[in-house]
């Protein structure tokens, strides 16, 4: 198995063969962005090419200028000497894994993925390959997953508690994917739903998609306070210690996280509840996604990486650390 395939660099994971970048992390000229989080979406390359269902939201994310081509999960674009197709990785809407063939040799980056289904995005999709590039942000056997539908139930419970007292519910997720999984889930009986405005742009592209969401206000909207006092608002966490956030701390706070299913995260995070709703895989979703692809060599990055070579170099595969020989 060729070990030049992918190379990690200091701009990010290198084709050599094709000549471009999957999530660089700096400037280069052609980019293969996985998915819109920022984390993998940065400013300033000269090209990107994502899946077609992320093209608006990268627009959002990188400007409308910038220059974007996009692809339908599983069309085949010849870049240099490779062949680069997306395939669903159930993250967030338009997520991505990005296959990328050599000469008959398939290797697979995950990018961030979701092997459970949610209604706000497109279901992972397994790919079959030689070689799988696998994140781990949750990568411990302690990070299991609650069926969905039981996180989303408690979060209204929790939000009817709160509307019943007379105080607003505090909602940090993520402006892009955490928010809309929640949104998605809420009950609009309770009361009003707002949003920051960084929450409002993406709402468009996941209704355009057919996700049926509930009407959001931003949290400029005026509301009579009586009904405000029974409103659920979403702010993203960067946003947590804003003037009009601030405001808001007569209500109830809590975060929507995987890593709120330790109590240490909760205590650190500052808010009253967690609810341990992630777009990641757990550790099942993980090892699940693995041995779906028919990968004998496995390269770990992004979390928990040392915990998943050792579990997996003892399961009798090819597994190291993503920029570090096989162990």
């Amino acid at each position: 198995m060729s070990e030049d395939l992918l190379k990690q660099t200091p701009k990010g994971l290198y084709c050599p063969v094709g000549d471009f970048y999957v999530d660089p992390i700096k400037r280069v000229k052609r980019a293969v962005i996985t998915h819109a989080h920022m984390d993998h979406a940065r400013q300033g390359s000269e090209n990107y090419l994502c899946s077609s269902t992320s093209e608006k939201l990268l627009k959002i994310r990188l400007g409308k200028k910038t220059y974007i081509q996009s692809l339908n999960y599983g069309k085949k674009s010849k870049i240099g000497n490779a062949q680069v197709s997306f395939h669903p990785a159930g993250h967030i809407l338009g997520s991505a894994q990005v296959r990328i063939e050599v000469g008959g040799e398939v290797w697979v980056v995950s990018g961030d993925y979701n092997p459970a289904k949610d209604i706000t995005c497109e279901p992972f999709e397994p790919v079959t390959c030689h070689c799988f590039i696998t994140e781990c942000t949750f990568g411990l056997p302690v990070y299991r997953w609650r069926p969905q539908v039981e996180l989303m139930k408690e979060i209204n419970e929790w939000w009817k508690r709160n509307a019943e007292m007379g105080k607003p519910s505090v909602m940090l997720a993520y402006s892009l994917g955490k928010a809309q999984r929640v949104i998605a889930g809420l009950d609009p009986g309770i009361g009003p739903i707002m949003a920051h405005e960084a929450v409002i742009p993406y709402l468009p592209a996941h209704r355009e998609y057919g996700v049926v969401l509930p009407e959001v206000k931003t949290c400029r909207n005026e509301i009579p306070k009586e009904q405000f006092r029974k409103a659920i608002v979403i702010i993203p966490p960067a946003a947590d210690e804003s003037k009009w956030h601030k405001a808001l701390r007569k209500g109830r706070t809590a975060m929507v996280s995987g890593w709120m299913t330790t109590r240490g995260a909760k205590k650190q995070s500052k808010v009253e509840s967690g609810f341990a709703l992630s777009d990641h895989a757990d550790w099942n979703g993980i090892l699940m996604a693995i041995q779906s692809t028919g990968a004998n060599k496995i390269l770990a990055t992004h979390g928990n990486t040392d915990a998943l070579v050792r579990y997996l170099n003892g399961m009798g595969y090819e597994s190291g650390r993503l920029g570090q020989k096989s162990e």
